[in-house]
């Protein structure tokens, strides 16, 4: 019984994975970990982030356990530099997060009623803009958001914010009208030959379909990265065939990506079924 090894603890793997990231940071540890600021970390925690991401929408549960464990390495490491800065520590930012989830979660921790999702996210909503408020001056129903957001994450955010008070459409057939008006007024900024103009309709109508995708429960971000990768792969297959041919004439690409597309739609059926089976 004395060699049967103990059951992992997350406070122990934890500890262990703190001990590893000081010993980077210390004398004789890593060169690279010890030039490292919190700056120069700044492009691969975001990195990490977006391949966790990526990995959840691939829902392959090993890989995503691997990507979490890389941004969890990136958070150690930042902690450790702040508190060899004197800044704060590791058990700072925990102290922090679960005073935060406290705060922000009355209706588990205090006596505030909530009736469904939707109650707890303006209840969050409304508690972190007293929270910013508070903190910048700040009272409008729409908080600042990061600046490094992408576009359509922060005008879904937007969207739900002004919704929270009142500001929205009642229905998807609302944004979806207004998708078709903002594409009126495109043509109509295009055909204006001003530049700035057709720049303000073009937003407008991302604008516009942000909100019918917010309407339709479908995350845009995830929606257009699906385009994209759907337009590589079909691309790809077509600079195969026109590798081995000189004809690349409208027609014959339209040839060559309808059957790509073609190819590629049973694939894709292949790995939602796949997909769903992991989950």
């Amino acid at each position: 019984m004395e060699n049967t090894p103990k059951p992992k603890t997350a406070l122990g793997s934890l500890g262990r994975l703190k001990e590893i990231v000081d010993r980077l940071r210390s004398p004789g540890g890593c060169p690279w970990d010890l030039e490292q600021t919190p700056e120069s970390l700044k492009p691969f925690l975001l990195e990490e982030a977006h391949e966790c991401a990526e990995a959840i929408e691939s829902g392959n549960t090993d890989e995503l356990r691997d990507e979490l464990g890389d941004l969890l390495m990136n958070i150690f490491l930042q902690a450790r530099i702040a508190e060899e800065r004197a800044t704060f520590t590791l058990a700072d930012i925990a102290d922090r997060i679960s005073e935060k989830l406290i705060r922000r979660h009355p209706h588990v921790f205090g006596d505030v009623e909530a009736a469904d999702s939707d109650a707890v996210r303006r209840n969050w909503e409304a508690i972190k803009r007293e929270e910013k408020g508070a903190d910048a001056g700040e009272a409008s129903a729409i908080r600042k958001l990061p600046a490094s957001l992408p576009a359509l994450a922060r005008a879904d955010r937007v969207g739900r914010m002004a919704a929270d008070v009142g500001f929205d459409w009642p229905d998807a057939n609302g944004p979806l009208g207004k998708i078709e008006e903002e594409l009126i007024e495109v043509r109509s900024a295009r055909d204006s030959g001003d530049p700035a103009a057709l720049e303000g309709e073009i937003g407008d109508l991302l604008f516009a379909i942000s909100s019918f995708c917010r309407h339709s429960s479908i995350d845009p971000e995830v929606a257009l990265r699906g385009a994209l990768d759907r337009f590589t792969g079909r691309f790809r297959q077509i600079e195969v065939e026109l590798a081995t041919s000189d004809d690349r004439s409208l027609e014959r690409l339209d040839t060559l990506w309808a059957q790509a597309k073609s190819r590629t739609a049973v694939e894709e059926a292949s790995s939602t079924t796949e997909k769903k089976k992991r989950t």
